[in-house]
């Protein structure tokens, strides 16, 4: 199957990219932030201390995870409820670095992405797409923009959160950081509209040799 890795730090464009050329190829669509914002507010309705990594673990041992596709875009589901406002709830959005930074957390969420990844071609989104979970696809797109416009989108969004401090933790964790993959092709998002960082998404990956509307 074939995957599109896509990118990025908070507020790069990585979502709404991701949909767009998911629809725009065919191919379905992988969310892996939902999931991880998902496990975010499982722990914190289970009373764990997200700073304490052996409670955030315990946490995700603990929870009945189940994922799929629902019209050609990923689902999480923790008890068979599945999260949906619940995942920008300011405590979510204050935690998600630090629940997101726990190595069980990402171990258990990796393989659920991968399992879903072999069933169809993907379009995945995140922060460690390229580098760690899809290191072999030779489709890799990095989403950046300048720190002022990532947060002026955060706030747009409704959300308080601040972009820089989002980055200082992506970037520093242990566990599978943000980064850039040396073979991953950069677009800058800070002055393109929506469409524009789409096509120019599409352009590349067709000069890396994805197939032209492979599914058409």
């Amino acid at each position: 199957m074939m995957v599109v890795a896509i990118d990025g730090p908070a507020a790069s464009g990585k979502s709404s990219v991701a949909k767009g050329l998911a629809e725009q190829l065919g191919f379905s669509y992988i969310n892996t932030g939902a999931m991880y914002r998902a496990l975010t507010w499982h722990a914190l309705r289970m009373g764990a201390d997200v700073n304490s990594p052996s409670q955030v673990a315990a946490a995700t041992d603990a929870a009945d995870i189940s994922t799929g596709f629902d019209q050609g875009r990923s689902y999480i589901a923790i008890g068979g409820f599945r999260p949906y406002d619940e995942l920008h709830e300011p405590a979510v959005n204050r935690s998600v670095s630090a629940v997101s930074s726990v190595p069980q957390v990402r171990e258990r969420l990796v393989d659920e992405i991968r399992r879903l990844a072999a069933t169809c071609d993907c379009v995945v989104e995140g922060r460690d797409i390229g580098s760690v979970v899809f290191p072999a696809t030779p489709y890799k797109l990095y989403l950046d923009a300048s720190p002022e416009v990532r947060q002026r989108r955060r706030n747009s969004q409704g959300q308080d959160d601040e972009v820089s401090a989002r980055d200082r933790i992506d970037s520093s964790r242990l566990t599978a950081p943000l980064t850039i993959a040396s073979d991953a092709m950069v677009i800058d998002t800070t002055e393109l509209d929506l469409e524009e960082v789409i096509a120019a998404s599409y352009d590349a990956l067709i000069a890396k040799g994805l197939p032209a509307c492979p599914h058409a």
